[in-house]
C-alpha cells in the first residue's frame, strides 16, 4: 500500500512500516523501524508479546511476560565487533537460492552478510515472519509446483537446527520441563509427573515472605538464562532478591559464576546436565 501526493510521489508506503513480517528486500534500520512484534493470536490482530530487534551489533528476540518490568531476550546473535549497525536488510540471490541478511555498520563502508537457507527454487518469492510462538519462520513460494505452493524453508527453533524449541518462552506452556524439544514433565514440589497444557505451579497471592516458600528443581536452566548474563550476586541474596519482589515467581541460579536470574514467568525450564544449574518454585504455604 502506497500513499502518493498530487505529483505522483511517494509520501508513504506500508513497506517502510512492517509488523511481524518483511519480505526479501525489506530492512530494519537503527533509524526505523526497529523490530518486528508479533500478532497476539490467529485471530486477534494486535501486538503480541514477542519482537525481533535491531540491536547495535546483531539481532535479538524479546518475550515482554505480562509481570516483567521490561520484555527479555530469549535469543542474540552479533554480526559485528566494532560500530554499530545501520540496517539489517532480508536478501535472496535467485542464482545460488541463498537468503538470509545483508547487514552495514554505521558510518563505516563495513558490510556482510549471514546466510540462512538454500531453498530449492527462487528465494526471491520468500517472506520472514514472526510466530505468535516467538519462533522465526521462512516461507517460499515454489512455482514449479502445480497451482504454486507455499513452503517453510527456514525455522529459527527447530528439532533439526542448532535451536532448541525448548528456548521459545511458551513451548511447554504455563508450566513444563523441557528436554530434547520436547515437553517431558510437570514439575511440581512433590515431584515431576506427566506433562500436559493443565501443568501450573500454585500461584503465590501474598507478599509476606512468611506464607510461602521453594522448592528446588536440579539440572535445570530457564530461557533467559542463555542469551542474558543475570546478577552475579550469591544464591542466599538471589533468592531474598526474588522474595522482596511480589512479581517473581522463582530463580534460577548457575553456581558454576555465581549468576542469578529472577523469574516473572515459569513457562518453560530446560532440563540441562550439569548440576550447577538450579531453579527455585515460589509456592504458598500450605494452611
Amino acid at each position: 500500500m502506497v500513499l502518493l501526493d498530487a505529483n505522483g510521489k511517494f509520501v508513504w508506503q506500508s513497506f517502510d512500516h512492517p509488523t511481524d513480517t518483511i519480505l526479501v528486500g525489506q530492512y530494519l534500520r537503527a533509524g526505523g523501524p526497529r523490530e518486528l512484534v508479533s500478532r497476539l493470536s490467529e485471530k486477534e490482530n494486535v501486538n503480541g508479546p514477542y519482537s525481533l530487534v535491531l540491536e547495535s551489533k546483531g539481532l535479538g528476540l524479546y518475550y515482554k511476560p505480562k509481570n516483567a518490568p521490561k520484555p527479555i531476550r530469549y535469543w542474540s546473535e552479533s554480526y559485528v565487533e566494532k560500530g554499530s549497525l545501520e540496517n539489517v536488510t532480508f536478501t535472496s540471490d535467485s542464482e545460488s537460492f541463498e537468503i538470509g541478511f545483508d547487514y552495514f555498520v554505521a558510518n563505516s563502508s563495513n558490510f556482510g552478510n549471514r546466510i540462512l537457507g538454500r531453498p530449492v527454487n527462487n528465494s526471491t518469492l520468500t517472506y520472514l515472519r514472526l510466530g505468535i510462538d516467538g519462533n522465526i519462520k521462512f516461507n517460499t513460494y515454489f512455482l514449479d509446483v502445480r497451482d504454486g505452493v507455499w513452503k517453510v524453508t527456514y525455522t529459527l527453533f527447530d528439532r533439526d537446527s542448532d535451536e532448541s524449541e525448548c528456548q521459545l518462552p511458551q513451548r511447554c506452556g504455563k508450566f513444563g520441563l523441557c528436554e530434547e524439544n520436547q515437553c517431558v514433565a510437570c514439575p511440581l514440589e512433590n515431584g515431576l509427573f506427566g506433562w500436559s497444557n493443565n501443568c501450573s505451579a500454585k500461584a503465590v497471592t501474598s507478599c509476606k515472605a512468611s506464607e510461602f516458600h521453594y522448592y528446588k528443581l536440579e539440572r535445570v536452566e530457564h530461557y533467559m538464562s542463555k542469551y542474558t548474563t543475570g546478577d552475579r550476586v550469591s544464591e542466599t541474596n538471589c533468592g531474598n532478591k526474588c522474595t522482596k519482589d511480589c512479581k517473581c515467581v522463582g530463580y534460577f541460579y548457575n553456581k558454576d559464576n555465581s549468576r542469578c536470574w529472577a523469574g516473572y514467568d515459569l513457562q518453560t525450564p530446560t532440563r540441562v546436565g550439569n548440576s550447577t544449574h538450579v531453579g527455585y518454585i515460589k509456592v504458598p504455604n500450605q494452611k
